[in-house]
């Protein structure tokens, strides 16, 4: 078996990085549009499984709507969300140490998907077990931030991945988003 020049391997994905579509260094480094495309042309699957997803109700133009429409053509609109009142939250706040808490970018969530809770096809459950890992999927591709340390969500990298295959980045990262969802409880508003 011939190997690939170094050259052609240096340019050319192989292997599982082909499905790596972009890294940054900081997730607010990730352009808002990039962002707004996945979420407007998604048509099958939308999920926010950040631990607060405070950040998409402040950064993005008529989302309440958009999710909206998204559910009402079909689409699993799902959002997993830590518990305000939860003894991780409440130690992620004293790590953070900033006045705008976790428990109420949670709560800033929760406030906004109170009003989509009768939308068909809008869910949301709790879960404290990705205090660490965001993962937002958007059919065939994904935002995945790895939080580091001591620092805030838009402070740790992220990547965006593309779905090409089974049991590739994506489908390792999908699989522990459902595990946390089926381990998770309703959201009660």
């Amino acid at each position: 078996m011939t190997s690939w020049p170094k050259g052609v391997r240096s340019v050319v994905k192989t292997g599982a990085s082909r499905e790596i579509v972009a890294a940054y260094p900081y997730r607010n480094a990730c352009p808002t549009s990039v962002w707004g495309r996945l979420i407007d042309v998604a048509e099958r699957d939308l999920t926010f499984a950040g631990y607060t997803n405070y950040f998409i109700w402040q950064e993005h133009q008529k989302i309440a709507d958009r999710l909206r429409a998204k559910a009402a053509s079909g689409a699993a609109v799902r959002f997993l969300v830590g518990d305000p009142e939860s003894r991780v939250t409440k130690d992620r706040e004293e790590v953070e140490g900033v006045p705008l808490t976790v428990g109420t970018r949670i709560r800033i969530t929760l406030d906004a998907l109170s009003r989509l809770q009768d939308e068909p096809g809008v869910s949301a459950r709790h879960s404290d077990a990705h205090i660490a890992l965001s993962v937002f999927t958007f059919d065939d591709d994904m935002l995945v931030t790895p939080h580091l340390s001591s620092l805030l969500g838009h402070e740790s990298p992220m990547l965006h991945l593309r779905r090409l295959g089974p049991d590739g980045l994506f489908d390792r990262f999908a699989g522990h988003v459902d595990a946390l969802w089926k381990g998770g409880r309703p959201v009660e508003f």
